[in-house]
């Protein structure tokens, strides 16, 4: 063995045997924190691994005492092992999370969650806005979170649109209005925009509700209880009437959604659950002490792997891309730096446990459901196509436009039994006649299986055409042309007057229709992956469609260049901003005289 790179932060050990002697190899390895891969005798990954002392971690491997079948199974294909030394465990763990995720280990639990966690914005505005946010923070806001779901945290903004009224409208509409909108007229909003509250009691309202958010309610309700009982006594019964009602509605909301008598805590509860050889891993956030929802997770490569095993891989890796609150609590004991995660056996904790668990039984048979429902699906579908056994790959196409503007063509991606959504692919389609659907479906696939081709990349069993029968023609002839003759083509024609269940299915092998009753299991399937053609498709034209006219529409106003054009979009922050704006407003913007403001108006409002 010798170092083959050193530096600041680690070195690396390989291992020189060509017959690996296990015994031979952890005698030369150094009590220090570190990282090892194990690989095949073809330099496959196979594990990867950190350890707080790698001589011992690495022997522990080898010792006479039986490891679990799968370990076992590893083992007899290790040929090679690679060590990398680290300063420290928690440098370990970040590069012991970067191989997994460049190598892939065969035998790694791996979790995926392409998702970033959402959080609820509080700006740093004179009037603050509520908002939703994922990304990039900006310190001049406040944010609270992370939530599970999108759906939770605008759960919790609609619940203080209610109590504390505050507004969610973006800036540049906030700047430009002139009269209430249709919030205020709900009572969910105070129109600060028009001045119909004041600075103060509206900057009141925004601590209540960050109060709240902290799971501070108590102090909450006290402090309004007190404003009502001096408006009462002040005979402002109007005020205090309003106070009463925001108490009753923050009572209600204590009764129904607050978890723990330790109100405020901020904690992440996780429980794994093992059925039918299917380990799922489920999430529960308290935020505030309010629980804001759950999330499950299903690991790769954990067959035959314990409970524990799950556990700790999910929590190392999860936390290393999300910020971790000040408690975990897990249903297998795990030890993280800097992070107090506990195990309880009773309690109001145990509780939260059990609820977690649950939570993770219901999402196995739920996932054991949906498989069962696809893997019917697929066999029905091969059967009534005549395809092969194995094929289980389906790619669907779909253009999309309006009157030929902004043209965008979707490829979707279902494959082992589901949809692969990181696998997605849109394609902004140019260089062809505004409406011919031919010659983009032509440039689509051209575009999409001379890149498969010259990548290597997988050739799907089953190619959907979402059109008729000049769609099919005109796919068949480009496959041809790329020399792709293996992979089946099937049309997806609308039916009559476009009903579900009456589509007109094109065989391009066989220059015929096929038809499948409404309630055929593989057409079924097939209206599944059409429809997420088909909004996939829309999504990305309609925002192709709304930059492109956002640029066009101020493009035809004379006297409008590409430096007065940008001052407006940075000035109001969009078109929107820029309809909504007064002629004085549109005249305060660098380079915009007060004629041509009156013109910018009046060509805006003419278009709108």
């Amino acid at each position: 063995m010798r170092p083959l790179a050193k530096g600041r932060e680690f070195y690396t050990i390989y291992n020189e045997f060509r017959m690996f002697d296990p015994k031979a190899f952890v005698a030369g390895l150094p009590n220090m924190p570190g990282v090892y891969r194990m690989l095949g005798e073809g330099g496959e990954a196979l594990y990867v691994g950190k350890a707080r002392d790698l001589k011992k971690r690495v022997a522990s491997y080898f010792q006479k005492q039986a490891a679990s079948p799968r370990i076992q199974m590893m083992l007899t294909q290790v040929g090679l092992v690679e060590v990398t030394v680290t300063r420290s465990e928690g440098e370990a763990l970040l590069l012991e999370n970067n191989l997994i995720k460049s190598l892939a280990p065969r035998y790694n639990i791996l979790f995926r969650d392409d998702k970033s966690y959402p959080y609820l914005m509080v700006t740093g505005h004179r009037y603050p806005r509520l908002g939703f946010h994922r990304g990039a923070k900006d310190r001049r806001n406040r944010y609270f979170g992370p939530f599970p779901h999108a759906y939770a945290v605008r759960e919790s903004i609609q619940l203080l649109q209610r109590v504390f009224r505050l507004r969610t409208c973006e800036d540049t509409v906030f700047e430009n209005r002139s009269r209430p909108c249709l919030l205020h007229q709900i009572r969910r909003c105070t129109a600060p925009c028009t001045g119909r509250i004041a600075p103060e009691p509206y900057a009141e309202d925004v601590r209540n509700a960050m109060l709240f958010l902290e799971g501070r309610e108590d102090d909450v309700i006290q402090n309004l209880s007190d404003k009502m009982a001096a408006a009462s006594e002040a005979q402002r019964y109007e005020e205090a009437a309003a106070y009463r009602d925001q108490v009753r509605a923050l009572s209600r909301i204590q009764a129904r959604q607050y978890v723990e008598s330790n109100r405020g805590v901020d904690a992440d509860v996780v429980a794994c659950a093992t059925d039918g050889a299917i380990p799922c891993v489920n999430l529960v956030m308290i935020r505030g002490g309010r629980h804001v929802g759950d999330r499950s997770f299903f690991p790769s490569n954990a067959e035959g792997a314990a409970e524990e095993e799950v556990i700790t891989a999910f929590l190392e890796q999860h936390y290393l891309e999300q910020p971790a609150p000040a408690l975990v609590v897990s249903s297998h004991p795990v030890e993280l730096e800097g992070i107090e995660v506990v195990t309880p056996s009773h309690g109001e904790r145990r509780v939260w446990l059990d609820m977690a668990r649950k939570n993770a039984l219901l999402a196995i048979a739920q996932r054991v459901r949906d498989r069962a429902t696809q893997e019917g699906r697929l066999v029905a579908l091969r059967e009534a196509l005549g395809l092969p056994e194995g094929a289980q790959r389906i790619e669907c196409f779909d253009i999309s436009h309006t009157m030929g503007e902004a043209t965008v063509a979707s490829c979707v991606v279902y494959d082992r039994q589901q949809m692969q959504k990181a696998e997605y692919r849109r394609f902004n389609i140019r260089g062809v006649t505004p409406g011919d659907d031919y010659a983009a479906m032509r440039q689509v696939l051209e575009r999409r299986y001379e890149r498969v081709s010259a990548e290597g990349g997988k050739i799907p069993d089953l190619i959907l055409i979402d059109g008729g029968r000049g769609q099919v023609s005109v796919a068949s002839a480009t496959l041809r042309d790329l020399g792709l003759h293996q992979a089946c083509i099937l049309g997806v024609a609308k039916g009559p007057e476009r009903k579900p269940g009456m589509e007109e299915l094109i065989l391009e092998s066989e220059e015929r229709s096929l038809e499948l009753a409404p309630s055929h299991p593989g057409l079924h399937l097939i209206q599944q992956i059409r429809d997420e053609a088909h909004r996939f498709a829309i999504v990305g034209h309609r925002a192709q469609r709304g930059k492109a006219r956002t640029t066009s529409m101020l493009n035809e106003i004379p006297g409008i260049g590409a430096k007065r054009r940008k001052a407006l979009i940075e000035h109001f922050g969009g078109l929107r901003g820029v309809q909504a704006a007064a002629v004085d407003d549109i005249a305060k913007v660098a380079g915009i005289s007060r004629p041509l403001a009156e013109r910018i108006y009046r060509h805006l409002h003419a278009a709108s």
